[in-house]
């Protein structure tokens, strides 16, 4: 243990420990200066030091991912973790005044791992004495029970040592470590180098030399059976240099399927990640105007890019392969060069034909998404059709869809057809090419044999060629409705120009504000000048020379018409949107140097019912949000407080789980009213300098309503009310 003391980092070096792992392990840092923890960090929480961690990796340019692992998963984790950032439980430094130490993870194998020093220098470990040093606070206090129960059960001294393990996995399987973190690239770094990090180009480029080694091999096996059986010398021996040449081949064929496997698995993870990212850091504007339909056809199509990619791609290099051996083969046999040229000439227009496919297939496509769009548009507006459509206006236009899906259905089959013909219109003209060797006896036997073989290996390598070009283009045409989750996910969060120390949160609980009367001469806390905002570069401004002034302490009230831009305000107040021109302020400073997360730490909203969302979860996880997860028991306690004080204390009494109780779609139903105090008590939660609520007191009746107004005037320090006159 004195060991890992040495090589361990304390938390003034922190930020050096991440820039330098991050170097190491290819997660290309940023160029700028190592963030250095405040010297008051040594002291705060857990929850604290890991927010500055997190913060830190954002500002070097990757993420840094909590780790919480049960105890009987700290060995994987040792093993396969890396690079990431260990803490050594409190119970192994008791001589360095309880100041948390790191063990920073560069990789690990079977039996070492590789951990860096905070003199720059990497150390070989055994992974046993870094699991050891992270097991040892929970198994301490076993210890002396599971020896007086080894020793009465009287089990042999060679055998302790595996009882012994046995016994506190089976004890603390409950249990988890946690406090330490993974570094990997943001979701949207670059694609490459997410593989290359995640180790899958070896998986990537190994299967393309297995499948040549397998083709090598069985050729040559079938090479010695056609020329031995040629030569009259059929025996034995030849025969059984047949099977152990096709035997061998039978390992590389399994290794090549396994890695192809493991890459498509790695490699969909990663996709599914990076589009998740994207749908994420879509702008509000950019997915209000598609309807459920279009959306519908997104998720359809992002599902099934994965398959259409991966299994296509590599069919796509086992056809290569093949091909390249049949024009081999070719050029060897009867026919000779002109024959191998008739192949390349016969691949060449099949891709031709491909591509005429592809085009028609697009249209379809095409068609098909609209016409599920409009059914599913159809099928959500069902009720207002009914209301205010005469009746035989119902189908109009769904006669002339279906005609057009139709038209293009019939014209991609006949594409299909004679693309489908490719590989048996080869087999003929392979034939035809050999008609004149045949005929004027010019070939031996042999020849006319490779040549035969050649034409039949080229028919099986178009045929994995159509069927592979079928799966890249069906996975082009995806590409098209999910490529903007794809380039989004690459878009750069604003984080701010200040320090990492500036963002740091504050994770203190607060105290419930005082109301302050607006005509103290409080602070500023935001101010807008000249703010003016517009949907659509070409729209008319639904802002224009709007001016704010908000100090601290302030209860205002926002009335106006529906229409007149009262959300709108909210969500530039709130940074959800960036306005169009003008100067907003949060605390003196600009969104720019708050970056995006740090200004919504500081300005929290409630927003319109239609606009905000109950996930399927559980009542405590839709409360805080906001706020770190999973949550302290002071958190929950927290949480149950505000329920009580808004009136929802029935509602948590009638759930079996209280706030553990799952909601949402799947689990507990919650109406008008409970969802609005839902919403304004996520809001209060996440302690913020300042809270705005859009309509969020619409749906609740006078008594409910004056004791939500009382709850949120006690804990908002701040507050924006807006409503309808």
């Amino acid at each position: 243990m004195r060991d890992l003391m040495t090589l361990a980092w304390p938390v003034e070096q922190l930020g050096e420990a991440m820039e330098t792992i991050a170097r190491q392990r290819g997660l290309s840092p940023r160029q700028v200066e190592a963030p250095t923890p405040p010297v008051s960090l040594r002291t705060k929480s857990s929850a604290v030091l890991g927010a500055w961690v997190e913060a830190a990796a954002g500002y070097l340019g990757f993420e840094a991912e909590p780790v919480e692992v049960p105890y009987n998963e700290i060995e994987k984790l040792v093993r396969g973790g890396g690079p990431a950032l260990l803490r050594l439980p409190a119970f192994h430094h008791l001589d360095h005044q309880g100041e948390p130490r790191f063990l920073a993870l560069i990789g690990g194998n079977r039996r070492t791992v590789a951990l860096l020093s905070p003199d720059l220098k990497i150390h070989r470990v055994r992974h046993e004495a870094v699991c050891e040093a992270l097991r040892r606070p929970l198994e301490a206090p076993l210890e002396a029970s599971v020896e007086q129960l080894l020793n009465q059960a009287g089990v042999a001294k060679r055998r302790q040592a595996r009882a012994r393990a046995a016994l506190l996995r089976e004890q603390l399987s409950y249990a988890h470590i946690s406090g330490g973190w993974l570094l990997r690239l943001p979701p949207g770094a670059s694609f490459w180098q997410q593989l290359k990090q995640a180790r899958l180009l070896r998986s990537l480029f190994a299967p393309a030399g297995l499948y040549a080694c397998q083709y090598v091999l069985t050729l040559l096996a079938w090479w010695v059976l056609g020329a031995r059986a040629m030569n009259g010398q059929f025996d034995r021996g030849w025969l059984m240099a047949w099977a152990l040449l096709l035997l061998t081949a039978v390992p590389f064929h399994l290794l090549a399927t396994w890695m192809q496997g493991r890459f498509a698995i790695g490699a969909g993870g990663l996709l599914k990640q990076r589009l998740l990212c994207g749908a994420l850091r879509l702008q509000p504007e950019e997915i209000r105007h598609q309807g459920a339909g279009q959306l519908l056809g997104q998720i359809i199509e992002s599902s099934a890019i994965e398959t259409l990619v991966l299994n296509g791609g590599f069919l796509a290099l086992v056809a290569a392969i093949e091909t390249v051996m049949a024009v081999a083969i070719l050029s060897l046999g009867a026919g000779g060069w002109l024959h191998a040229l008739m192949l390349c000439g016969w691949v060449a227009l099949t891709l031709l034909v491909a591509w005429r496919y592809f085009r028609r297939q697009r249209t379809w496509t095409e068609t098909r998404l609209q016409m599920t769009n409009d059914l599913v548009e159809r099928m959500v507006g069902h009720r207002t059709r009914l209301a205010q459509e005469a009746r035989e206006g119902w189908h109009d236009g769904e006669d002339q869809s279906v005609e057009r899906y139709l038209a293009t259905s019939s014209t991609m089959d006949r594409a299909m057809v004679r693309q489908a013909m490719m590989p048996r219109g080869w087999l003929v003209v392979g034939l035809l090419g050999l008609g004149s060797a045949f005929i004027s006896g010019s070939g031996s036997p042999g020849a006319l044999a490779i040549s035969i073989g050649g034409t039949l290996l080229g028919f099986r390598a178009l045929q994995k060629l159509m069927s592979s070009l079928s799966s890249l283009l069906s996975a082009a045409i995806a590409w098209r409705q999910v490529a903007h989750l794809f380039r989004a996910a690459a878009r750069v969060e604003e984080n701010g120009t200040g320090s990492v120390s500036d963002l740091l949160p504050d994770m203190t609980p607060k105290a419930a504000a005082r109301s302050r009367s607006p005509y103290t001469n409080a602070p500023v806390l935001l101010e807008a000048h000249d703010l003016s905002f517009r949907y659509r570069e070409i729209g008319e401004p639904v802002l224009r020379g709007c001016n704010v002034q908000i100090r601290e302490g302030d209860r205002l009230l926002l009335e106006g018409a529906s229409g007149g831009g009262k959300s709108t305000l909210a969500s530039l107040l709130t940074g959800l949107r960036a306005p169009a021109s003008g100067l907003l302020l949060l605390s003196g400073l600009d969104r720019q140097t708050l970056g995006a997360r740090g200004w919504r730490q500081r300005v929290a909203a409630a927003p319109q019912f239609h606009e905000n969302h109950v996930l399927t979860g559980t009542f405590a996880f839709n409360l805080l949000m906001g706020r770190q997860w999973p949550p302290s028991a002071e958190d929950m306690t927290e949480a149950e407080t505000i329920c009580r004080e808004l009136g929802l204390g029935d509602l948590l009494n009638r759930m079996p789980a209280g706030l553990l109780q799952m909601v949402g779609e799947t689990g507990w139903q919650l109406s008008h009213g409970e969802r609005s105090r839902l919403f304004l008590a996520r809001a209060l939660l996440q302690g913020a300098e300042m809270v705005i609520l859009d309509e969020s007191f619409g749906a609740l009746d006078p008594e409910t309503l004056r004791r939500c107004l009382r709850c949120t005037l006690d804990r908002a320090s701040t507050l924006l009310v807006i409503a309808h006159p």
